[in-house]
């Protein structure tokens, strides 16, 4: 696969040898590769190969003359060195980083994944003041059929659209899909209005707008406008209200208040609080482009089985339901698991960022080439004689943006532009990647892990981020990986960002003597144990149990109340992840560390208030094994002796019937045999009694 690096008219020190040892390819420099060296862009795309160009700013210029050129058949990727690396104060040290980059550009595509569909035909309702909505309707009506539902104001007197009126008693729905509901409770009835404006006239509360709706507030029942609208027939303050529904592809939303509070609303609707700002043309010039059938990736999938959210509907973990910042996810904690709804997903992958045992995982792209990435990166970085490594992980629209100005920016000597150590890796949503990609990137071989938050996040996901950051720096610091290795960086401007990356580069906390080239799987878990079994491996000093804290921990044990704990093994049908496991042989309760993800389901279970859980990471073999955390003796049936019970669920079950009027003298004796013996015993007392009647 050709590589075609340019150094954009010698404003970058370029090192084509250096490039292309790390490589593999013989490298040739370009200086003007957009323009009088095309020829060499051309030959290259005729080879048949994927082809790697080194520049973004000229993406769409190489696009067209790849399309003009005869025998052009290569696919052409396209690789931004020149913002990342080339144009930075650290540019002469940015060989590591830059070779890095070139090589990531030549990883495969992502295998595609299943998509969402949505279809609309262009009906929309504006939603406000009629003169307000008639103006957004005005720019609109050429492309899309428009309703408008009238909030008061004055609108033009000619019937341009149809017009509703009433009170909304709910909107729901996404992109051609919307429903509106709203109840008729006005005296006039905007069908049958003509607009002649004789009751506006002739009420002399002036209760009547030019929306033609009474004010019921200031109307005191003259009815003066009942009589002028004889003929119509349009008013009629006896009418009872009626409900309505109808659907909608589209809504644009005028007032000051959105329907859709959450921080992601759905797709297809626009909320404009002010339509005098300027800013509310983009609005106008995306909704005439929804017209038609859009897709999009299914971000996620969803295994039922490794769900913790509920068992016996009793609920668990609710992590991924409250992350949502699109209301996307709803608990059915009746068939023990969680909904979510693929048109309201917006793809943020903060779910499945929280989710402790991978039941919900991000699928664009997966996680084993996210995995493979990050290899091929922190790879290629170590071998061009990279150290240090950070990789910074930022969204793919907003990030990726802030990072590129900041690169031009350094250019302009107006910043330090992005460090050599620090690798921008885009993703599709920052809140999409955590602790499993995090800890494997550190295993890599990078010694931090900096995340972009650009002002696009809801604030729910920098709440998580923070806590999984904690966790996963609290495992790194207890196997004596000292400093932070973690750090959430919130900038909106390059001068911030450009601050956050000048401290991020002071501070170089321990690395792994050894990089890991394990590839990620697919199971979240899978994937945690092979990062830090290699952590673990390789770990400067190791305590046996690290303390985690309680927010986000996926991992821990559980501590039991002998004394309280009957082993009635409730806990062991409500846990998830088989983490807590029965005896066939012997009345225990055991666990197996390594698979509990504390999601509390046992807690909330335990009819005795017996089990409290235990944030932590224990790094000994035995974290893998199944160990006791309680027993006690069998209590054996009084008739035949076979185990039936606990010694102390039969004492606390006698102790609490004892004074029950229907558990005396046998019945209560009936209570100590097992199954097969009380019922022969109910018998045999049944038949004496017969032939003590007869």
């Amino acid at each position: 696969m050709p590589t075609l690096i340019c150094d954009c008219n010698k404003t970058m020190p370029l090192q084509e040898k250096t490039l292309g040892a790390a490589l593999g390819e013989n490298l040739t420099l370009h200086s003007s590769l957009c323009r009088r060296e095309a020829g060499d862009f051309q030959s290259a795309i005729r080879s048949g190969g994927d082809v790697v160009v080194a520049c973004t700013q000229e993406k769409r210029l190489f696009a067209e003359l790849g399309g003009n050129t005869e025998g052009a058949v290569s696919p052409i990727r396209f690789v931004n060195i020149r913002e990342t690396g080339g144009w930075s104060a650290d540019a002469p040290k940015a060989m590591p980083k830059i070779a890095a980059l070139l090589a990531a550009a030549h990883l495969p595509e992502p295998e595609p994944v299943p998509v969402v569909t949505y279809k609309s035909a262009g009906r929309l309702v504006i939603i406000g003041e009629l003169d307000d909505a008639e103006r957004a309707a005005a720019m609109l009506a050429d492309v899309l059929d428009i309703t408008l539902f009238t909030q008061g104001g004055a609108g033009a007197q000619e019937r341009r659209y149809p017009v509703l009126g009433g009170r909304i008693d709910a909107l729901a729905g996404w992109l051609g899909a919307f429903e509106l509901k709203w109840t008729r409770d006005n005296a006039i009835d905007l069908d049958l209005c003509t607009r002649c404006n004789a009751c506006v006239v002739a009420c002399p509360e002036q209760a009547i707008g030019l929306d033609y709706q009474v004010d019921m507030d200031k109307c005191t029942s003259h009815r003066a406008c009942v009589q002028v609208c004889e003929a119509a027939g349009a008013i009629d303050f006896d009418r009872p209200a009626q409900a309505f529904s109808e659907a909608f592809h589209l809504v644009l939303d005028l007032r000051a208040e959105a329907a859709f509070r959450q921080h992601a609303p759905p797709q297809g609707y626009f909320h404009v609080p002010d339509p005098a700002d300027p800013r509310s043309l983009s609005t106008l010039l995306e909704l005439r482009g929804l017209v038609g059938e859009f897709e999009k990736p299914k971000f996620f999938q969803y295994k039922q089985k490794l769900c913790a959210h509920s068992r016996n509907e009793t609920v668990g973990c609710n992590a991924c339901i409250d992350v949502c910042s699109a209301e996307a996810i709803s608990s059915e904690k009746s068939r023990q698991q969680v909904k979510v709804n693929p048109n309201l997903c917006v793809g943020c992958g903060a779910c499945t960022t929280v989710c402790p045992t991978g039941a919900l995982t991000f699928a664009y792209p997966r996680a084993g080439e996210q995995g493979d990435k990050l290899r091929t990166l922190l790879g290629t970085y170590a071998k061009a004689g990279g150290r240090d490594a950070v990789v910074l992980l930022h969204s793919h629209e907003k990030g990726r943006e802030l990072v590129e100005a900041l690169g031009r920016a350094a250019q302009l000597k107006r910043a330090a532009g992005v460090p050599a150590h620090v690798i921008p890796v885009p993703v599709w949503h920052t809140a999409s990647i955590g602790l499993d990609v995090w800890l494997s990137a550190i295993a890599l071989g990078a010694t931090q892990v900096a995340v972009l938050a650009a002002g696009e996040e809801a604030p729910q996901y920098l709440q998580a981020l923070r806590a999984q950051m904690d966790v996963a720096d609290a495992i790194l610091n207890g196997l004596g990986y000292a400093g932070s290795h973690f750090r959430l960086i919130q900038a909106r401007t390059v001068p911030a960002l450009d601050q956050e990356l000048v401290q991020l580069a002071a501070h170089r906390p321990r690395a792994v003597a050894t990089p890991a080239r394990f590839a990620l799987a697919q199971e979240k878990r899978a994937t945690l144990e092979l990062a830090i079994d290699h952590l673990v491996e390789h770990a400067p000093q190791r305590a046996d149990a690290i303390a985690l804290p309680a927010a986000g921990s996926p991992f821990g044990a559980i501590e039991v109340d002998k004394d309280k704990c009957t082993l009635c093994l409730s806990c062991v049908g409500a846990c998830p992840s088989n983490a807590l496991l029965d005896n066939p042989q012997l009345p225990q309760l055991r666990m197996v560390e390594k698979n509990c993800v504390q999601c509390g389901l046992c807690e909330q279970t335990c009819p005795e208030d017996a089990i409290t859980l235990v944030p932590r990471l224990l790094t000994t073999p035995q974290r893998k094994e199944p160990r006791v955390l309680n027993e006690t003796q069998p209590y054996g049936c009084i008739r035949c002796g076979k185990p039936f019970g606990t010694l102390k669920a039969i004492e606390a079950m006698l102790g609490k019937l004892a004074g029950h009027s229907m558990f005396q003298g046998a019945a209560l004796e009936r209570l100590k045999m097992c199954g097969d013996c009380r019922v022969i015993d109910i018998h045999s007392s049944t038949d004496e009694t017969k032939i003590t009647d007869l």
